[in-house]
C-alpha cells in the first residue's frame, strides 16, 4: 500500500510543436464545459480512430475517404491530446488510470489505423507488419523507460503523436492525387516507400534509445 501512495508522475518530453500545443490545449481545457470530462475526451480520441481505420479501408474505392481520415486524425488529437490537460487543469488526475488507459487506447488506435490503411490497397500488408512491429517495440521501450528512468519521452527526433498526425494527413493529401511512383523502372506505392522509412527511422532511434537508457541504468545502479 505505501508504494500505492507514491506513485510520481514521470516528466514529460514533447515534440517540436510541444511548447505550443500546450498553449492551445490549456486554452481548450479553461473553455471545456464542465459536463464533459476526460474519460469523454479518450473515448472521442478512441471512436476517432477507429473511425479513422474503417474510412482508411474504403478509401481504396472511394479515395476522398483519405479527407475524411485528415478529419478524424484532427479528432482524435482533439480527444487523446487534451483528456490529460483537462485532468491536470481540473486537478481530477488518476496518474496510473490515465497513464494506463491512455497507452492502450493509443496501442489499439495504431492497430486499426495501419490495418485500416493495408486493407485499402495504398499499404502493402508486409510495410504494414514492419510499421506495426517497429512502432509496438518503441512503445515498449517508451513504457519501461518511462516507469525505470522517470521521464516520459513522448517524442523522439523532434516528432511525437501531434508531428506525426500531421505528416500521416499530409500524406493523404499526397496519395490522393499520386498513389504511386515509379522507382528503378518500376511501380512502387508511395504509402510503401514512406512506411517502410518510418519503420527503419523507428528501428534506428530506437537501437540509439535503448543503447543510452541500458547505460544510464547501469551507471544509476553501478555495482561496488
Amino acid at each position: 500500500m505505501a508504494e500505492a501512495t507514491t506513485f510520481q508522475d514521470a516528466r514529460r518530453e514533447l515534440g517540436v510543436t510541444g511548447s505550443l500545443e500546450k498553449r492551445v490545449l490549456l486554452w481548450l481545457a479553461a473553455r471545456m464545459p464542465a459536463r464533459v470530462n476526460s474519460d469523454h475526451l479518450t473515448g472521442l480520441g478512441f471512436a476517432a480512430m477507429l473511425a479513422a481505420g474503417a474510412a482508411y479501408a474504403l478509401s481504396g474505392h472511394w479515395p476522398w475517404l483519405l479527407l475524411v481520415v485528415n478529419v478524424l486524425l484532427a479528432v482524435n488529437w482533439f480527444g487523446d491530446s487534451l483528456d490529460g490537460t483537462l485532468a491536470r487543469f481540473r486537478d481530477r488526475c488518476r496518474p496510473r488510470y490515465g497513464f494506463y488507459v491512455d497507452h492502450m487506447v493509443d496501442i489499439f488506435g495504431a492497430l486499426f489505423l495501419v490495418g485500416g490503411l493495408a486493407l485499402s490497397g495504398y499499404l502493402s500488408a508486409g510495410v504494414a507488419v514492419g510499421v506495426l512491429v517497429s512502432y509496438l517495440m518503441m512503445a515498449i521501450h517508451v513504457y519501461l523507460a518511462t516507469y525505470t528512468l522517470g521521464v516520459f519521452k513522448i517524442a523522439y527526433g523532434g516528432l511525437g503523436g501531434t508531428e506525426l498526425r500531421l505528416l500521416l494527413a499530409a500524406g493523404n493529401l499526397v496519395v490522393m492525387a499520386l498513389p504511386r511512383v515509379t522507382v528503378a523502372g518500376m511501380s512502387v506505392l508511395v504509402f510503401d516507400i514512406v512506411g517502410t522509412a518510418a519503420a527503419a527511422g523507428l528501428v534506428v532511434m530506437l537501437a540509439r534509445a535503448v543503447a543510452r537508457s541500458t547505460r544510464e541504468l547501469y551507471e544509476r545502479e553501478r555495482l561496488p
